[in-house]
């Protein structure tokens, strides 16, 4: 008889792919947090909200000089940032509001952290830069996960159904987030068009290698190398590596057409996927 799997394989979010550093570091961090919580019935809403105070904390520390302690909040919003979804999958409390709640206090972070820099830095036209390929990467990393699942078949809805106050926030979502969603879509089905790709070169283009590259690129990684230059005082060095991020895209857009030219047959797909897996 199959063992009952632990609280952490329980809380962990259903992904094709991981971001180590949030797997191996951030996410036993936040269920430490988690255990202590769970009993105290504690809402995943607040510990949500706290994440987003603790960014715009650092967010503040950042401009006004204090590169140490902005270092350190942002690494303490990335646990309370794994604590508030693991915490809600753990207690059965998942919400379409969370849902959304996580994704625009994400953007209002990263918005209050690029400002700061920018002020900081004085370099305002690299740091607004940096944003767009921040806001790109990210939208890449969330939508090339949905078209790897819909193209095997899983049913996945990137707006939940919302209702009552829920609806202000899947508005704000539908405003802020859905026309990068549709805009990258559009260009996907645009390329594979171009290809001619049949459904085996389409699972092809599809191909785990990229999502798993791109995932090292997410959020919980960008906060830690953030943090990492903050510590060296070095600021304006994380400006340039979130452009190098969104150069590293294109060599992998290149590599996917590539994979989706050579006609694959479906035995070579199965023996990709086993390999990568």
């Amino acid at each position: 008889m199959a063992s009952e799997p632990s609280l952490l394989a329980r809380s962990r979010k259903d992904t094709p792919t991981r971001e180590l550093l949030c797997e191996y570091v951030f996410r036993p961090l936040a269920h430490v947090l988690v255990l202590v919580l769970l009993p105290l019935r504690v809402s995943p809403l607040l510990v949500l909200l706290a994440g987003t105070v603790t960014g715009l904390a650092a967010a503040l520390m950042l401009g006004g000089g204090g590169l140490l302690v902005a270092a350190l909040l942002l690494q303490a919003k990335t646990v309370l940032d794994n604590a508030d979804g693991q915490l809600a999958r753990a207690s059965g409390r998942v919400s379409v509001l969370g849902r959304y709640l996580d994704s625009e206090s994400d953007l209002l972070v990263n918005v209050a952290l690029l400002a700061a820099l920018g002020c900081l830095t004085g370099h305002y036209v690299l740091a607004l830069l940096a944003f767009v390929v921040l806001t790109l990467v990210l939208s890449v990393d969330f939508n090339l996960e949905v078209l790897y699942r819909r193209e095997r078949g899983e049913t996945v809805e990137p707006m939940p159904p919302a209702r009552g106050p829920e609806r202000v926030f899947a508005w704000l979502y539908a405003v802020l987030y859905a026309p990068h969603d549709k805009l990258l879509e559009r260009f996907v089905e645009r390329r594979l068009e171009r290809l001619q790709a049949d459904e085996a070169a389409r699972l092809a283009y599809h191909d785990r290698f990229t999502l798993a590259v791109v995932a090292q690129l997410g959020l919980s990684t960008q906060l830690a190398v953030l943090g990492i230059f903050l510590a060296l005082g070095r600021p304006t060095a994380y400006l340039w590596f979130v452009l190098a991020c969104g150069a590293a895209l294109i060599p992998l857009a290149v590599r996917r057409e590539r994979l989706a030219r050579r006609r694959p047959t479906f035995s070579d797909l199965a023996f990709d996927e086993r390999s990568s897996a």
